[in-house]
């Protein structure tokens, strides 16, 4: 299968497994991926998602040479969305290239781990096509609004060092080390509370196109409607006093 999907617990691991085609994803491969995105959030079972792929290749976007075949033929699809509305977090492994839609799904992700090979481009530009999976709202506000334009106008590339300096990716580990470390993280993650996670993620997301007043409102009114749960033994230790 060319995108597969495999339980590590609470972690649902969604795996692009197209290696000889750069992992570009078919409109298959995309409805799929918006199928699994949709069925991971309505499962109580998985607390977490991991995005991830097979070769040296994260994903080179869309598959163009079924695009120019079959053009509007093709039905819309949009994986960026479906990653994003997935109500728990999606942690995204990129090993190697990432551009386009590629990095679209990417950027749709709670965030990013990254081996030191990976690197990251957008190339709508060179391709003649525009952005349709989130680019222009999300690139900006991850690496800011003048990076975010020399990118999409040079097809300048970043390295897995410099993604981490501008806050494209939380962490870089070497290639061996990628799998093990992204297991980690989303186990971690699993361990917390969903709920509360699920609410804190789209406070987030919500607030970020606020002003800091309608924010911290936000947050208030939110709070002030949150029933929290029975702490007891188990929140003590949850919340790291051991």
């Amino acid at each position: 299968m060319s995108l597969r999907a495999e339980r590590d617990g609470a972690v649902l691991h969604l795996v692009i497994d197209r290696p000889a085609a750069k992992n570009a994803l078919t409109l298959a491969m995309r409805q799929d991926l918006e199928r699994l995105c949709a069925e991971a959030d309505a499962d109580d079972t998985v607390a977490a998602v991991v995005l991830r792929a097979v070769g040296p290749v994260f994903c080179a976007g869309a598959d163009i040479k079924e695009i120019a075949a079959l053009g509007g033929a093709l039905p819309p699809t949009n994986p960026g969305a479906a990653l994003r509305a997935v109500r728990k977090p999606v942690v995204c492994a990129v090993d190697g290239a990432c551009v386009t839609g590629g990095l679209e799904l990417a950027l749709s992700c709670a965030w990013i781990v990254a081996s030191d090979r990976a690197w990251f481009a957008d190339t709508h530009a060179r391709l003649g096509v525009l952005p349709r999976w989130g680019m222009s709202a999300l690139l900006p506000r991850t690496v800011g609004i003048r990076l975010a334009k020399e990118m999409t106008a040079t097809g300048r590339r970043l390295d897995a060092a410099e993604a981490l300096r501008v806050g494209l990716v939380t962490a870089v580990v070497p290639p061996e080390e990628l799998d093990a470390h992204v297991r980690r993280v989303a186990a971690a993650a699993a361990e917390t509370h969903a709920a509360v996670v699920a609410a804190s993620l789209a406070l987030y997301d919500d607030g970020a196109g606020l002003a800091l007043d309608e924010a911290l409102a936000l947050e208030r009114e939110r709070a002030l409607a949150w029933t929290p749960p029975d702490f007891g033994r188990d929140g003590f230790e949850r919340g790291g006093f051991r």
